[in-house]
C-alpha cells in the first residue's frame, strides 16, 4: 500500500453492498486536504457529520433492542466502543478503505490513508453518502454488515468498554484519588502524536495516539491493569481494646 495508486471504486462499492452516485462517492471519499490543494472543492466532511448521526442511531437502537436488561450507562460503554475511532478504522482496514481515500500530498507522505482519525472519518461519510442516496433502512443494513461484530464483541469487553471510567471505579474501590492525567503532543498539525499520562494511587500508565481521547484511553488502560495486578488490602483487623 503506497497511498499513490487509488484502485476502481466499483469494487469498494461491491465490498460495501450499495450503489452510489459516483459523484456522490468521490465526495464521501474526498479528504479535506486533497480538496485544498485542488483549489477548495468541496470535501467529506458534511457527510461525516450526517453518517455519525446515523450509525448512532442504529447502534443505540440495535443495542437497545439486543440488550432489553441492561442500564443506560452499560449501553453507553458499549455504543462507544462500537463507534470508536479505533473501532470504525478496523472496519475501514477490512474493506482496504486507505487505498481509495482521496488525500492530499502531505496526508499522503505521512500515511494518512492509515491513519485512524482519517479512516473513521470515511466510514462515516460513507454512510452518509448512503442514507442520502437510499434513505435509513438500506443505510441500518450497510451499518449492520459493517458493525455487527464490533457490536457483537462489546457485550464482552468488561472494563475494555471505557476504560478511563474503569479506572476511575476501580481507583474508587481501592479507595484511592481520582486518576490524574497529562498530556503533551508533539508534531504538525496533520501529523499531531499525543503523548498521556495518568496517575492514581502507586501506580502510573502511559499512552499515545493520533487523538488526545486514544492517549488517555490506552494509558487507562495499562494504568488500570497495573492497579489490578496490585494485591488487595488485608481486611482491618479489629481493634480488642475497642
Amino acid at each position: 500500500m503506497t497511498g499513490s495508486a487509488i484502485p476502481a471504486p466499483t469494487a469498494l462499492l461491491e465490498k460495501l453492498g450499495v450503489h452510489l452516485d459516483p459523484e456522490l462517492l468521490v465526495l464521501a471519499l474526498t479528504h479535506r486536504s486533497f480538496a485544498h490543494e485542488a483549489g477548495g472543492i468541496p470535501h467529506n466532511e458534511r457527510l461525516e457529520f450526517l453518517g455519525d448521526s446515523v450509525l448512532g442511531v442504529v447502534v443505540t437502537e440495535a443495542l437497545y433492542r439486543r440488550h432489553p436488561d441492561l442500564p443506560e450507562g452499560e449501553l453507553a460503554k458499549m455504543r462507544a466502543a462500537t463507534v470508536s475511532q479505533r473501532s470504525l478504522a478496523a472496519v475501514a482496514r477490512s474493506l482496504d478503505l486507505g487505498s481509495y481515500v482521496l488525500l492530499g500530498k502531505g496526508e499522503k507522505r505521512t500515511r494518512g490513508f492509515d491513519k485512524d482519525s482519517i479512516l473513521s472519518d470515511t466510514v462515516e461519510a460513507l454512510i452518509g453518502a448512503t442514507y442520502i442516496s437510499h434513505g435509513l433502512e438500506p443505510t441500518r443494513a450497510l451499518v449492520h454488515r459493517l458493525v455487527d461484530t464490533t457490536l457483537d464483541a462489546a457485550a464482552d469487553l468488561g472494563a475494555g468498554l471505557d476504560w478511563k471510567t474503569s479506572l476511575q471505579e476501580a481507583a474508587a474501590e481501592r479507595g484511592y484519588a481520582a486518576p490524574v492525567y497529562h498530556v503533551d503532543a508533539e508534531g504538525p498539525e496533520h501529523a499531531r502524536v499525543f503523548h498521556a499520562q495518568v496517575t492514581v494511587g502507586p501506580v502510573m500508565g502511559l499512552g499515545d495516539g493520533t487523538a488526545k481521547k486514544h492517549a488517555e484511553q490506552q494509558a487507562a488502560e495499562r494504568a488500570y491493569r497495573a492497579l489490578d495486578d496490585l494485591p488487595a488490602a488485608p481486611a482491618a483487623t479489629p481493634d480488642p481494646g475497642a
